[in-house]
Order: structure tokens, then C-alpha cells, then sequence
């Protein structure tokens, strides 16, 4: 493995064995090779990685995605079942809430020992003691045993001693979730810092804005595997539609011949184009709040009925409408030829919806809106990017004021 790489990690794999009884921890002793009485569950398989220096990755998930598993096999707390990770540089990591602290030593006690393991001598860590007790904030606790410390101080101090000792390689794990809002100001403050000295850092977190704000790439895993290793904004997009997905994907209607007139007592959808910017497609790239979107349904209907409304929808990946219009809401009715045919077009400037993958449906409804007479289900898809960090499904019109 080059020494240009940070970490580099290469077919890594971590497989542990499930017992459902103890006895089997026994007999599987035993019997060694000859007998399998375990289940295999593989918390992470086949992740190749390769960090540079100064980088700073985010790593995003559900939980039991494999997240903690990577960042332990990096930091060395943990054995790679197969495949191999090289480490270059000193690794200070903050990893599952006082690992590393004996609970029965007290802080300063706590500071020294875990500071020794970073590799700090003891007239280094006499230097910097002060400044890592004043950025932790519990001065007046630091001779207390710290199974008596708060689970916030229990981090805020372990946090500050991870970032004192220069490391190399910093890695941070969920932790950080614990501390209180004026600690995570500072903390995030001192990672800011240490990503303009140029250290290279790890940082898995539920928090995509921070992940988006913070990180050059964000590595997804999903079930131990790495499912996208991209830009964050890419990334944490593609995320945030599987966690919307309650099912598979909708398949695609089936194509079927425009209809030139409808039935008597009845209106049919004779065609749809779906444009971002005047090109149109079924599926289309737009920039929210910036891109106009407009859809164009054409319809036949009996022309002896009152002319039909239509409806046009926004929906998510999982099917849930997020936004929707209609003629009939908006008080708009609209004109046919003699034959009963018609067309009608909805634009959307600026389009407001945020990052995301977005599908579009078209109902074809009576005057009222109330009888459905025909339907077209996600007959375009749109891919929205953006070009900052605002978070949620929908950039709403505001103004500041002071």
C-alpha cells in the first residue's frame, strides 16, 4: 500500500459468529473446523477505501450499517476478518462514549493515561494538560473518579484530549451527539481548525447538513457494504431518497397509444411532456431554485360534459405526494376545441423543492375534482441538485429582519 494514501483500506471485512446457545460456544471449541455451530453476520464485506491526506470523509448510514466497524478496523480496536487496512499516522479517535477511560481513575489521571496511549510523553502532556482541561470544562471535577462524570462531560473531555495531542488522523464517531450546544459550537469550531491544518479526518454522523458543511466526500454504507462513495452532496441526496423509499420502486406504466377521443361520458390523458428548462425527457436534471419545470398534459373528453380539470403532482421516491395543483383548486377552468380536446401547462420557476429524486403524476379529473377519469403515474422523474447546504424537501420564501 503507497504511503500517499492517509488510510487505505482494501477488500476489508469483518465477520462475526452468532451462537444461539452457550453450549455451542463449547462445542464449536471442540469441534474446531470439522463443525460449524454458528450463524456468520458480516457487519462490513469488501469495502475498499483510500483516504489522502488532509482529506476529510464523512461516513453516512443507518444503524448497524457497519459504520463503527469500519472506524474501529481503521483505528486498530478491531481485527479485519479478511482483507487489510494501513494506517499512516498518529490516530486519536472518539469513538463509543469514554472508550479508553478507566472508570474507577479520575480525569486528570485519565487525561495522562489516554494522552501516553496517543503517544504523548509526559512532559508533553504536562504542557497541554491545562489547555485540554480548560476545553473540556470540567476543571472542577478533573481529580473525581469519572464514573461520576455526566455522560456530556464524559465527552467533552474525551474529545478535547483526542484534538490536543496533533494527531495525524483524527476519528470521530457519534459521540459528539451527547455534548450540549455550547460544547458542539466548540468542538465543531476545533474541527474546523484541524481541517484547515491539514489533518485528515473521519466523520460519521447523522447529521448530513454537518456531513455536507464539513466533508470533501461521504462514503454511504448500507448492511456492511459501501453503497456510494461520492461528492456529499450526491451522496447524502441518494441517502436521504432510500430512507424515503418504503418499497421498491414503482414500476414504469406501460406505454400505450395516445387516445384521439374518449368515450362518451368520459375524458382520457392523450399526451405529456415534462420540461426542466425547456428540454424535456423522462428523466431530467434540475437545480432547485433555479430551473423552471414545466408539464404539459393534453386531453380529449366528451365534448357534451363540463370541461375536465387536471392535476398535476410531485411525489417522492416512496410515492407520497409532496406537493400538488389543480385547476379546480386554483379556480382555473379550462378551454377544449369542438371535438373535446384540450391542453393545458403548469410551470414551476425557480423550483423549490430541495435536493432529492422527485417523480411526477398527472390525474385527469370531473369539473369538481372529485370523479378520477384517468391517470398517468410517474411519468417523468426529476433529479434535483443544488448548489448550498439548506436542508429539508422544500426551500420556503423568507426574509430576514433585524
Amino acid at each position: 500500500m503507497s504511503s500517499d494514501w492517509a488510510i487505505c483500506a482494501e477488500n476489508l471485512a469483518k465477520c462475526y459468529a452468532l451462537f444461539d446457545r452457550p453450549a455451542d460456544r463449547l462445542k464449536q471449541m471442540l469441534w474446531r473446523a470439522r463443525r460449524k455451530y454458528y450463524r456468520e453476520f458480516w457487519a462490513l464485506r469488501d469495502v475498499n477505501l483510500k483516504i489522502r491526506p488532509g482529506e476529510v470523509l464523512g461516513i453516512i448510514g443507518r444503524n448497524g450499517a457497519g459504520k463503527s466497524t469500519l472506524l474501529q478496523l481503521i483505528c486498530g480496536t478491531l481485527t479485519p476478518t479478511s482483507g487489510k487496512v494501513a494506517v499512516n499516522g498518529r490516530v486519536a479517535a472518539l469513538l463509543e462514549l469514554g472508550a479508553g477511560f478507566n472508570p474507577e481513575f479520575s480525569g486528570r489521571e485519565n487525561v495522562y493515561f489516554a494522552a501516553a496511549v496517543l503517544g504523548l510523553r509526559s512532559a508533553e502532556i504536562d504542557a497541554r494538560f491545562d489547555m485540554i482541561v480548560d476545553f473540556s470544562g470540567v476543571r472542577d471535577f478533573i481529580d473525581q473518579p469519572v464514573k461520576t462524570y455526566s455522560s456530556g462531560m464524559y465527552v467533552r473531555l474525551a474529545f478535547s484530549i483526542a484534538t490536543s495531542v496533533d494527531p495525524d488522523i483524527l476519528v470521530i464517531d457519534e459521540a459528539l451527539s451527547v455534548g450540549d450546544g455550547q460544547f458542539a459550537r466548540k468542538s465543531f469550531d476545533r474541527i474546523i481548525s484541524l481541517k484547515e491544518a491539514g489533518k485528515t479526518i473521519l466523520f460519521c454522523s447523522h447529521a448530513l447538513y454537518q456531513i455536507e458543511a464539513l466533508c470533501g466526500r461521504a462514503l454511504w454504507l448500507e448492511q456492511g457494504q459501501a453503497l456510494a462513495l461520492d461528492t456529499p452532496a450526491s451522496v447524502v441526496s441518494a441517502y436521504q431518497t432510500f430512507l424515503g423509499r418504503e418499497a421498491e420502486n414503482t414500476p414504469a406504466a406501460a406505454v400505450t397509444p395516445a387516445p384521439t377521443f374518449a368515450p362518451a361520458g368520459a375524458a382520457r390523458i392523450a399526451g405529456i411532456e415534462v420540461l426542466a428548462d425547456n428540454r424535456g425527457g423522462k428523466t431530467l436534471a434540475v437545480t432547485s431554485r433555479h430551473s423552471t419545470v414545466s408539464i404539459r398534459t393534453r386531453f380529449v373528453s366528451d365534448p357534451t360534459l363540463p370541461a375536465p380539470s387536471v392535476a398535476v403532482g410531485i411525489l417522492a421516491a416512496n410515492g407520497q405526494a409532496v406537493a400538488t395543483a389543480g385547476t379546480h383548486n386554483d379556480g382555473i377552468t379550462l378551454s377544449r376545441q369542438a371535438d373535446g380536446s384540450g391542453e393545458v401547462r403548469i410551470d414551476f420557476p425557480a423550483f423549490p423543492l430541495l435536493k432529492g429524486t422527485y417523480m411526477v403524476s398527472i390525474w385527469l379529473m370531473c369539473e369538481a375534482g372529485l370523479h378520477m377519469y384517468d391517470t398517468a403515474e410517474f411519468v417523468a422523474t426529476l433529479h434535483v441538485t443544488q448548489t448550498d447546504l439548506e436542508q429539508g424537501v422544500v426551500s420556503l420564501d423568507h426574509h430576514w429582519a433585524q
